[in-house]
């Protein structure tokens, strides 16, 4: 399984995108990320940070999730003020949290929906979030007729780093630098920059594969 995201955090509250990391570690064989609200997100942080191995271990992983980010929504959900004098509303803390990997050697992709609820990914093989995500969707479709779900991981990183490439190049709310979890039985790999720059390589030799074979679409032709 592959996981990645961008880097820019959009607040249009403020009319501001700075960059912030949003793909974390969850012990050695999962990652996670989110979108929404940092203050959100922080605090999800800071809980799976301390007790990745019982979310892993636990006998439903989903529900270990849920579990422990409920609690911090609903907290935040509680003392949010929606309506501040002088400022306009920017809408409620709406977050996401997205995790995948591998738990007792089975593969997982949940997400946990704003208001807690659980979406398992397993059959599909994919999921997105954030303001990209139903770009990420189209593209994932657009992909779908090169079989990435029976392919190497490795096929995987390409695609993902090439479907983020195409969003930041589409979309004002995406951008780098990108971020990308690679994950196998064996453990969770986060890319070094260098790394996602060699795997830049190979989507531009794809680029170049696939223009060979536009090229020769219309050679067979009588």
């Amino acid at each position: 399984m592959v996981l990645a995201s961008d880097s820019q955090i959009t607040d249009p509250g403020r009319g501001l995108t700075y960059p912030a990391q949003k793909l974390h570690t969850l012990g050695t064989h999962a990652a996670w990320g989110g979108s929404g609200s940092r203050a959100v997100l922080y605090d999800v942080e800071q809980v799976f940070t301390e007790e990745p191995d019982s979310v892993l271990e636990a006998r439903n992983v989903g529900h270990a999730l849920q579990a422990r980010i409920l609690p911090i929504l609903k907290h935040h959900y509680a003392n949010f003020i929606a309506d501040v004098p002088a400022q306009e509303a920017s809408g409620t803390p709406a977050t996401y949290v997205l995790a995948a990997g591998y738990a007792g050697g089975d593969p997982f992709i949940i997400d946990i929906d704003p208001n807690g609820l659980i979406g398992h990914h397993e059959e599909t093989g994919f999921q997105a979030i954030g303001s990209g995500a139903a770009m990420a969707q189209q593209a994932h479709a657009l992909l779908a007729h090169f079989g990435m779900t029976e392919r190497d991981v490795d096929y995987g990183v390409v695609a993902a780093l090439r479907v983020l490439d195409a969003l930041d190049a589409s979309s004002p709310s995406v951008g780098g630098p990108m971020d990308i979890c690679r994950i196998t039985p064996d453990g969770a790999e986060h890319l070094t920059p260098e790394e996602v720059k060699e795997v830049r390589r190979q989507v531009d030799r794809w680029v170049e594969l696939e223009h060979q074979a536009l090229d020769q679409l219309f050679d067979q032709r009588d």
